[in-house]
């Protein structure tokens, strides 16, 4: 018996390092200029060897209970949009129970960090990609930028916020000093390189945040940081949920003359983000402001534009959307109560980087870190198999542990 146990653990495990390695080429295939066939039938081969995963792993009553409740979630979701990302993402995360997270998130960085090289090298060396883009940016004037085989200079400096901030979650917590100064200078280079202020200080941010709670070992210290860092998070959807509602006002300056303060407000907000708030009101049905979104969401609703919390909730729903953030918000919580500060410094990142940029929200699950981190905490965050861990809710220093 204990042999055919170990085979099927042997089964489920390559199941779902197989599809892990799939997802992360995706997104590496993704930067390229290549354009992939296959990408739907290889999505549909990832969902299936996590579900193999999630059938040779055993799960609490409770764990079973939450799968099929999100479970139905997925389904609805797919059938009111066709998309099918929020069920792959919910087996994703059920059949990461038991997973070593350290081993698989490695693997993605240094699949990651491989393949961004090799199609920078592969770009320089004149054998496939472009070197660099001229065009007009939005900015007024034409300008060279370099895109190192990537498409865009935001694609190639993006990637270099995305290798950092999955670097310091795995080894921020043991780097020295100097470590952190050379990410600032790496950081700096991508800048010199693409001018994408956007990554560059969303970066800065993270790699600034991880310094202060890498060095200062002072619990007060790290703890007004984490504070600090989800506040920021928080305003982040807060900030990106008035975009979408607001961002008619852009129309309204432009083609009807107003002038009010809160206009102004926004069109000033505008110019800061780039002109992304203009490209919601440029098309016909303002798609991605609050109008256009509904509860699951509908087939229609496949407009492309940078912001990524807006982009969740019209692309998925308003039902899928606030059941992402409230697990966010508890994840945030729980990193914080089991002092896994470099976790809460990715989550931050990701929520602060997604107010004006969308890479994590999209059909590639490897670009989305923090769905590994609720794969890793789903379970126990909750209370569902081990209740000796504590609930979510229960905040030392704030809340008694109940004996």
């Amino acid at each position: 018996m204990s042999k055919k146990q170990e085979l099927i653990r042997q089964i489920a495990d390559i199941s779902f390092y197989t599809g892990i390695i799939i997802e992360a080429l995706l997104v590496i295939i993704d930067k390229s200029a290549y354009v992939n066939p296959i990408e739907g039938q290889l999505f549909r081969v990832t969902f299936l060897l996590f579900l193999v995963r999630v059938c040779f792993t055993k799960y609490s009553v409770k764990e079973y209970g939450a799968i099929v409740l999100f479970g139905i979630l997925g389904l609805a979701s797919y059938f009111a949009t066709g998309r099918n990302e929020v069920l792959r993402l919910i087996i994703l995360i059920a059949a990461c129970k038991s997973i070593d997270m350290q081993r698989c998130l490695k693997l993605i960085f240094y699949i990651t960090l491989a393949g961004c090289a090799a199609i920078i090298l592969l770009s320089v060396s004149g054998v496939y990609g472009a070197v660099s883009l001229t065009q007009e940016y939005g900015r007024g004037s034409v300008e060279t930028r370099y895109v190192l085989g990537m498409g865009h200079p935001n694609a190639l400096h993006c990637m270099c916020w995305a290798v950092i901030t999955l670097g310091l979650y795995l080894y921020g917590e043991k780097m020295k000093w100097y470590y952190f100064l050379l990410l600032f200078g790496v950081n700096y280079f991508f800048f010199l390189l693409t001018d994408s202020k956007t990554s560059f200080l969303v970066t800065t941010f993270t790699v600034l945040l991880a310094l202060l709670l890498s060095v200062f070992k002072n619990q007060i210290i790290r703890k007004l940081c984490v504070l600090g860092g989800c506040l920021a998070a928080v305003f982040s959807v807060g900030i990106s949920v008035a975009i979408a509602a607001q961002a008619y006002r852009i129309y309204n300056y432009v083609w009807h003359g107003d002038r009010t303060k809160i206009t102004m407000f926004f069109v000033k907000l505008n110019d800061v983000l780039n002109g992304r708030i203009r490209i919601l009101v440029e098309n016909e049905g303002f798609e991605g402001t609050t109008g256009t979104w509904s509860l699951f969401s509908r087939p229609g609703n496949n407009y492309f534009f940078d912001m990524g919390w807006i982009r969740l909730f019209y692309w998925f729903g308003i039902i899928p959307g606030v059941i992402f953030l409230a697990a966010v918000f508890i994840l945030m919580i729980y990193c914080y109560k089991k002092q896994d500060y470099m976790a809460a410094v990715m989550v931050v990142s990701v929520s602060v980087y997604s107010v004006i940029e969308a890479h994590v929200f999209s059909d590639y699950l490897a670009r989305n870190y923090v769905f590994f981190l609720l794969g890793m905490y789903w379970s126990n965050m909750f209370g569902l198999s081990s209740p000796s861990e504590g609930y979510w809710w229960k905040i030392p220093g704030l809340l008694k542990e109940s004996k």
